[in-house]
This record gives C-alpha cells, sequence and structure tokens, in this order.
C-alpha cells in the first residue's frame, strides 16, 4: 500500500513557496510547474485526468495574450485607439487561460479525492469555490494536508491503533 504522502514527497512543492515564486514570475512559474509536474501527479494518483498537451494550450493562450498586451500598449501611445480588436482578443485570450486552469483544478480536484477515497479509504473535502478562485495552489495546498487530513479522519473515526503504530516507527 502507498503511503499518503507519496505525492507530496514527489512534488516537493511548498504551497506558500509556490504561490509566490508564480507572483514574482509572473504567473510563469506557475506554467513550468504545470508542465513538469502534471505526469508525476498522473502518474502517483494513476489517473490520467488531464493530458500534457491540455498544459500546453494553457501556455499558448497565456504567451499569446501576453505578447499581444505589450503591443497594445505601445500601440495605444503611438496610433490612438485603433488596436480595439487586439484588445478584445487580449481579454478572450486572458479568459480563455483562466477558463482553462479552472478546468484543470476541478480535473485535479476529482481525479485527487478518487485517488485518496479509493487508495486510502476516506473522503478528502476539498471547497468548491477555492478550487475555483485558487485553482493549481489550492490543488497544492491539499496534497500537502493530506497526511494531516488521513490524520484527523483515524483520530475522528477511532482508528488508533494503526495511529499509534505509526508514531511507534
Amino acid at each position: 500500500m502507498q503511503d499518503i504522502s507519496t505525492l507530496k514527497n514527489a512534488l516537493k512543492t511548498n504551497t506558500l513557496s509556490f504561490v509566490l515564486l508564480s507572483l514574482v514570475s509572473g504567473w510563469i512559474y506557475t506554467l513550468m510547474w504545470l508542465y513538469k509536474n502534471q505526469s508525476i501527479m498522473t502518474d502517483t494518483i494513476n489517473n490520467k485526468f488531464s493530458q500534457g498537451s491540455f498544459i500546453i494550450w494553457i501556455a499558448v493562450c497565456f504567451g499569446l495574450s501576453n505578447q499581444l498586451s505589450n503591443i497594445v500598449s505601445i500601440g495605444v501611445d503611438e496610433y490612438g485607439s485603433g488596436y480595439d480588436s487586439v484588445v478584445i482578443l487580449v481579454l478572450l485570450l486572458s479568459l480563455a487561460t483562466n477558463v482553462l486552469l479552472i478546468v484543470w483544478a476541478f480535473k485535479a480536484k476529482i481525479a485527487l479525492q478518487h485517488y485518496v477515497l479509493t487508495t486510502f479509504k476516506f473522503e478528502l473535502k476539498m471547497n468548491v469555490f477555492y478550487t475555483f478562485m485558487f485553482n493549481v495552489f489550492y490543488i497544492t495546498y491539499c496534497i500537502n494536508v493530506m497526511p494531516e487530513a488521513l490524520q484527523k479522519h483515524k483520530i475522528i473515526h477511532g482508528d488508533f491503533q494503526s495511529l499509534e503504530k505509526r508514531h511507534a516507527e
């Protein structure tokens, strides 16, 4: 049987560091983390909830949005307001990036809950609102707190013997 910390140890991602690095890098670190760790997550939980191409599409939408927004900011100063269609495209690409991140987060949420339920026989409670608002960051947070959630579950449901055995080791 797998240890509940297997996924956490494989990803080695501190949630606060992840958020700070993402903010400082202008969200590029988030995309790099997703691309690097997608296969680790799917292999560890044995569920192909998302393909690598999905992450590529998120990166494409994000990159195009950023590049076009730079063009718009330069063009508005020089040429006036003739860039309305480009502004709309930037907004649509930004919206597409956010929607794809939210879709990924909900797929990861469902896969993670299924993994925990079938492997460790307890329900990992994950907030829908937090999944929507904080998507990738909330998923990493939930991965990091899975061992504590299992310990809490065992205390509440009276599985003290396996808990005592774990602390004795």
